[in-house]
């Protein structure tokens, strides 16, 4: 395993810094603690070539400037204080209600426009018998857009000699709030400027929550028959005449228990023979297809267009606080938030 702090000195005032962890498989990960964002993935392909499998900036210096963050579309960012949606930015908890800020139509996303995909993080790398790993941590303030609680968050990426990134995420508040974070990278398994309609995936969910204007409906109704039933192989681009919106952009709902450590989901690129399992501890996942991606965003190997990377969001479900019958996402001093992600990647002979 090898971990190194990458010299980036034009940023030293801004205390900007960039990792990138590798094993001994070649495979990389770089990761800067501007929202503690995944920047580069570079992965092995069947014929031996490595390239990036994710969309991110060359200069994480762009994370934070004003016409991204004004225009954000959350390049490999970590979410919080709570992924995805929440209805009107309102939510009531122990007798009070609590009102966020507003970025997302009507709606409060992505914990708000200065979430932690906008905070620069405190880096640590950390050292076991095994693996090196970089730990992140954040104090988010009481009524930080709006939240109730005092929230010390800490993620920890660690890139295993099995070729797997894991991201174990903890926090605890001082008194009840909705936690709920995720990462946000969007992954391309082509490693090259195209786009990612001819991947196949398979997601391991029986059920999915459908929404009406972004929201979802409080149902939770079965995936078969539907073409949101990925028990099988299906390209990505193969049934999006058949949904409302032409895109994908929903929460499934992952089979098995929260807590429990499962597979959520497969994906596979025939050309290059790269695969990626993503494995969660988090009761449902979010599958976006990049239908926001417009082209505005680049880097130095490719543009960012609609469809050129695809996001595994796992997560409490989108508007959480204020549907019951889901899972519930609130955390306090009693009940400390603590899940875990893998994304495992591979080459299909």
């Amino acid at each position: 395993m090898k971990i190194q702090e990458i010299h980036l000195p034009n940023h030293q005032n801004k205390n900007i810094k960039l990792f990138e962890l590798k094993n001994n498989s070649g495979t990389t990960v770089q990761i800067t603690n501007v929202g503690a964002t995944i920047t580069k993935i570079t992965t092995q392909d069947k014929n031996g070539l490595f390239s990036d499998i994710v969309l991110g900036f060359d200069d994480p210096e762009n994370y934070i400037e004003p016409n991204y963050l004004n225009n954000c579309v959350f390049l490999g960012a970590t979410i919080g204080r709570f992924a995805n949606r929440i209805a009107n930015g309102k939510f009531n908890l122990g007798g009070k209600s609590f009102k966020l800020r507003i970025n997302n139509g009507n709606n409060h996303l992505h914990g708000g426009p200065t979430g932690y995909h906008t905070k620069i993080w405190e880096a640590k790398i950390i050292n076991d018998q095994q693996n090196e790993k970089l730990e992140m941590s954040l104090t988010s303030p009481d009524n930080d857009e709006g939240y109730p609680g005092n929230v010390k968050a800490k993620v920890t990426f660690t890139l295993t000699s099995d070729n797997e990134l894991i991201i174990n995420y903890q926090a605890l508040s001082d008194s009840p709030t909705p936690i709920n974070l995720t990462n946000h990278s969007y992954f391309n398994l082509s490693g090259k400027d195209r786009d990612i309609l001819d991947h196949e995936v398979m997601i391991f969910a029986d059920s999915y929550t459908p929404k009406e204007n972004d929201i979802p409906t409080g149902e939770i109704i079965p995936t078969q028959g539907t073409p949101f039933d990925f028990k099988d192989f299906h390209k990505v681009g193969e049934r999006l005449e058949q949904l409302n919106d032409d895109i994908y952009d929903h929460n499934f709902v992952i089979n098995g228990n929260e807590g429990e450590l499962r597979r959520a989901a497969i994906v596979r690129e025939p050309d290059s023979g790269r695969t990626l399992e993503i494995y969660t501890t988090m009761p449902g996942m979010q599958f976006y297809i990049g239908s926001f991606l417009d082209g505005t965003y680049k880097n130095s190997q490719r543009s960012f267009d609609k469809f050129s990377g695809m996001c595994f969001e796992t997560q409490y479900y989108p508007d959480s606080p204020n549907k019951s019958n889901f899972p519930s996402c609130i955390f306090g001093p009693e009940r400390p938030y603590n899940h875990t992600t893998v994304f495992k990647f591979g080459i299909n002979e």
